[in-house]
Parts: C-alpha cells; structure tokens; sequence
C-alpha cells in the first residue's frame, strides 16, 4: 500500500515539480458592515413576495456589504458604473490589506519576507491591477514579483493557487500569497428584476490570503499535491458578469438551473483529480467547497456522497458572509484551521466553481 508520503513524492514526479508547496498562513478581511436578510430587503425596500422569498430562504443569515446612499425620498440610489469601479478599488485594497496582514501575522511572517504577490478579483476591472496597488499602499518592496488574475469568477482562488504554487516550486525557500479581493458591493443593481433579485441575495464583500512556500521543512500547513479543472462548455453562458445596455452598466446572471449543472459535473472532476493517486472518495477527510448558495452546495452534497458534517465550514461560511466568490474557499478552510481537527496524513479536497461554467479542485495532504 502506497504511504502518504510516497503518494506526495509521486505526486510530484507527476506534476512535473521538484519541490512541494506547502500553506504557510491564511487570513481574511471583510468590509465595514453587516445586514440581516431581513435588514436588507427593508433597506432596499423589497415588497415583491417572491423575491423576499429568495432572501429569505438563502441559508444566508447575514453579509458584509457597502450599500449605496440614501435617496433624498428615501431607498437607495443606484451608483452609475464609474462609482461602482470607485468602490471597488477602494474596498478591494483596503479589505486585501487587511487580509494579507492576518495572513502574514498568521505565517509567521512580514512584509519583507513576501516575494510573490497574485491578487484575484471579478468585481471590478483596474489597470494597474489590485497587485500594484496593494504593493503600494502596504510599502510592501517595489522588486515583490506580482500577478493579476481578474474576471474569471468564483472558481479563480485556484485558479491563482495553481500559478502561485508552480512559482512557489521554482522559488524554494520564498513566501508567495494568493490575495483573493472581492467587493462584491461594486458589482450589484438595483432594477427590482428576479435577475437581479438573485445576486443581490447572494454575494457579500470579502477578502482572503494564503500563504505559500516549498523547500521548507518547518512549515506544518498542506501540501499541495494535485489540480484538476473541468469546463463545463454547454454551460458557457450560464454565469455571466457583461453589459447591461438597459441599465448602461455590468451585471452578473445566474442561471436558474446552474447548482444542478455544478452537481452532475463535480463528479467528473473528483475522478479526475483522484485518478492515479490510489485514493477513493472515501479517503478524504476534509471537504473545502465554495460557499455558493444553497441549492450549489446542496447539489454538490447529493452528487459527491457527502455529508453535512464534510461540508460544515461551506455552510457556515454561506450562513455568516453569504458568496464571497472567488476567497469563499479560503474563508472554509481558515475555519478548518481554527477547528484543529485535521492529523498528519490526512487528505483534503479544495473545490470552487464559476462562469464557464468552471469546476476547479485541488488534492492537498497534511
């Protein structure tokens, strides 16, 4: 029988890598304040029965959101594209700081120890990126090697980890973060639509980082072992974020049928990512799934053969923040961290899912 760690060496032979990228320190940041559903759908003044039965029946408790101003009526107004880009770039940098220094603090880490900065943001569009900017701001040292990922969704945290750790391997011994910044509160409108009613149910403001380093043996977080990524391309349109002609800004849509779609997929990708591994679905002991609503979460569940208890930080996470798309992730697997449940050997599962429609998953070991 293969061990754990003749696993992780073949693993990565494999994956073509000579040195093991391992968590370092995660950390996360959200924004100023919170709201009830129910405070919500008052604020935004919500009648509609149907659409307060959306809010209501979200598994949502509460989200982190940065609200338009008042009208001088009362309500709120709905801000033109130019201010929504505004607060994106002023949330995004302040909450990404925010978590990039609990992340750090959390790694045993500063900011002179950082050599790879990759932020990951789809609620905004910035030039120069979030990277620049955060760089900046913290004083972090102008020679930090940066990357941008930008539009890909809820999916792209591992997206950007699969970057990061193939860099992490070339640069042993060096601190590189995934900075997931998502001001979701810049990405929403206000047009009284089911369309829209639906996102607006959904998503809160958010920021994760995680740090990552190979080559150094004192570091006790994950190994990374694995990617797998699945597009699912009949299903190309059925998350979007584009123009919206009536309302002359973006506007993100989901398709009603989505969580069912994400669900009789997600089975092809566990395959694919166990494949040659020896591993069964069975082996694994921590599920890390993106919090993106109830009815994703519950297809995923169904699909995959979990139970409540495997997704238990995927819940909580939606319960107490709502989607904060592409960190989500990261948000769980602090919980995870925090709980001090997991033992050397054990084998975990990172699963996001967003437009393309995407499935991406990581195998990762302690």
């Amino acid at each position: 029988m293969t061990t754990g760690i003749e696993l992780t060496e073949e693993l990565s032979i494999l994956n073509g890598l000579t040195e093991i990228t391992r968590f370092a320190g995660v950390g996360t940041a959200v924004s100023e304040t919170s709201y009830s559903q129910t405070e919500l759908l008052d604020i935004l003044d919500v009648e509609d029965p149907k659409i307060r039965s959306v809010f209501l029946n979200s598994a949502i408790d509460r989200r982190f959101l940065t609200l338009p101003p008042e009208s001088p009526g009362g309500g709120r107004l709905a801000e033109p594209q130019g201010d929504l880009l505004d607060k994106h770039k002023k949330i995004a940098v302040d909450m990404g700081c925010r978590a990039l220094e609990a992340c750090l603090k959390s790694a045993g880490a500063t900011l002179s120890d950082l050599r790879h900065l990759c932020c990951v943001t789809s609620t905004g569009f910035l030039t120069p990126g979030l990277s620049a900017l955060i760089i900046r701001e913290m004083g972090i040292d102008p020679h930090c090697s940066r990357s941008d990922i930008v539009g890909m969704g809820c999916n792209a945290g591992l997206n950007a980890l699969n970057v990061v750790s193939g860099w992490s391997a070339a640069h042993p011994g060096e601190l590189g973060v995934v900075l997931c910044s998502e001001a979701c509160s810049a990405a929403y409108a206000l047009d009284g639509t089911m369309r829209t009613a639906v996102v607006n149910s959904l998503f809160g403001d958010g920021s994760a980082a995680l740090a990552v380093i190979s080559g150094d043996g004192r570091v006790a977080g994950p190994r990374v072992l694995k990617f797998a990524s699945y597009i699912i391309t009949d299903a190309v349109d059925a998350m979007r974020y584009d123009w919206d002609r009536d309302q002359d800004r973006f506007s993100f849509f989901l398709d009603p049928q989505i969580p069912y779609v994400v669900g009789a997929h997600a089975e092809i990708v566990v395959d694919r990512l166990l494949a040659g591994t020896g591993l069964r679905r069975s082996d694994i002991g921590h599920w890390l799934v993106h919090s993106g609503g109830k009815k994703v979460v519950d297809a995923v569940v169904v699909n995959l053969g979990l139970s409540r208890y495997d997704v238990r930080h995927t819940t909580g996470v939606l319960r107490d923040y709502g989607n904060l798309s592409s960190g989500s992730f990261l948000f769980s697997y602090e919980r995870l961290s925090e709980e001090d449940v997991t033992r050397p050997g054990d084998y975990g599962v990172l699963m996001t899912m967003g437009p393309g429609s995407t499935i991406e998953m990581a195998l990762i070991q302690w």
